[in-house]
């Protein structure tokens, strides 16, 4: 039987939040650690540089915001870890490129540690069942990555609460707030990809979900420096989303069409396509089929949509095991990838419901902003 993603709740100072969340889940912290802090080692980084070269991202990052490093030192605390390794769970893409750049060992496809895919979609109001906003993604990535996810809510004095799946360890990665703002991300590549130094893109997420208005939210994805894109989408209970596709140096929006945004991993919008070049159709060739088999069984499934219409486009297993829905399988590095988890959002409710490992298994079990957790089961009796 597949478990469902552990809940941890926090709140007070942002040390004590992560002091809190690392001492709920310290095995998970340190399965997060093992997953990633290998590949410094075996770039022929010895104890020292990996900690220089660590401690630069953590002062981009307290520069964006120095309760960020404060968080990270309460989970190192509270785990029982070093603080580096926090940082580097929250950096892992930038901090692997960045070794690779010093190296000189460019990222080539056969060598390179993928960053996450995923198939995110929006039902906006029109094509709505309900009139409200339904948010929502598979999350592709390393099968082993199901053992590291919880769902953290942050119960903040500083501003909304906070809702998220992400891996233990990490300060944000899908996820909603108290305000209706949500936001989902999926990898892209272009050729301008680790030219410049920019905020790592877990810290991007977590700042979005920080905000109690929405221009703020697409102010942190559009105008902060990247060292790499992204697609990020983010929506509003209100009514509203849109979808930027990410450079390093520049933001592409992409507006609604019909009621719904469908993005895989590959550049779709007409002005990026126009300025950038297309870096990851090697990585993830099913990317242009993934989005079109969405945005299909959406619209075969009727004019007005409901979440079970969401998780059954997201269900997909079309051309499988390069479908939509992927069962566990190796990549072409070798590793396991697979659909990690199924995460649908329901701002108006405050609810967020996740299945992990969704190709071979169907249980979801909803969290929300203000009560505990509950299978999907309970949820409706």
């Amino acid at each position: 039987m597949i478990e469902p993603v552990p809940f941890v709740d926090v709140s007070g100072s942002a040390y004590e939040r992560g002091r809190q969340h690392g001492a709920a889940v310290p095995s998970r912290v340190k399965r997060s650690i093992e997953l990633y802090g290998g590949q410094l080692g075996e770039l022929g980084y010895d104890a020292a540089a990996k900690s220089a070269l660590i401690g630069e991202f953590a002062k981009e990052i307290e520069a964006f915001g120095a309760h960020y490093i404060e968080e990270m030192r309460g989970i190192a605390d509270g785990a029982g870890v070093a603080l580096e390794d926090i940082v580097m769970i929250n950096a892992r893409t930038e901090v692997i490129a960045k070794a690779r750049l010093v190296k000189n060992k460019p990222i080539e496809l056969e060598e390179a540690e993928l960053d996450d895919g995923c198939t995110g979609a929006v039902i906006l109001p029109e094509r709505s069942a309900t009139g409200a906003v339904i948010h929502g993604q598979n999350w592709d990535w390393k099968a082993e990555c199901a053992e590291t996810a919880i769902v953290l809510r942050v119960r903040r004095e500083d501003g909304p609460d906070i809702l998220t799946f992400v891996e233990a360890g990490g300060l944000a990665r899908s996820g909603m707030n108290a305000a209706g703002i949500c936001i989902t991300a999926n990898y892209l590549e272009s050729d301008r990809d680790f030219t410049q130094i920019g905020v790592p893109l877990a810290l991007i997420r977590r700042k979005v979900l920080e905000q109690e208005h929405f221009a703020y939210a697409i102010k942190a994805v559009a105008a902060t420096p990247k060292s790499c894109s992204n697609n990020m989408m983010i929506s509003t209970v209100q009514g509203f989303a849109i979808d930027f596709e990410c450079a390093p140096d520049e933001a592409f929006p992409i507006y609604p069409a019909e009621g719904l945004i469908v993005h895989a991993n590959h550049w779709v919008g007409q002005a990026a396509l126009s300025k950038v070049s297309e870096g990851g159709a090697a990585r993830v060739p099913d990317s242009f089929y993934r989005d079109w088999r969405v945005k299909k069984l959406l619209d075969e499934a009727g004019g007005k949509l409901a979440v079970e219409d969401l998780k059954n486009a997201f269900f997909d297993d079309f051309l499988t095991p390069h479908s939509v829905c992927r069962p566990p399988r190796p990549n072409d590095t070798g590793n396991l990838s697979a659909t990690v988890a199924m995460v649908i959002m329901q701002p108006e409710l405050g609810v967020m419901e996740v299945c992990p490992l969704p190709a071979l298994n169907r249980n979801f079990t909803r969290y929300s902003l203000s009560e505990e957790p509950r299978s999907l089961a309970q949820a409706a009796e």
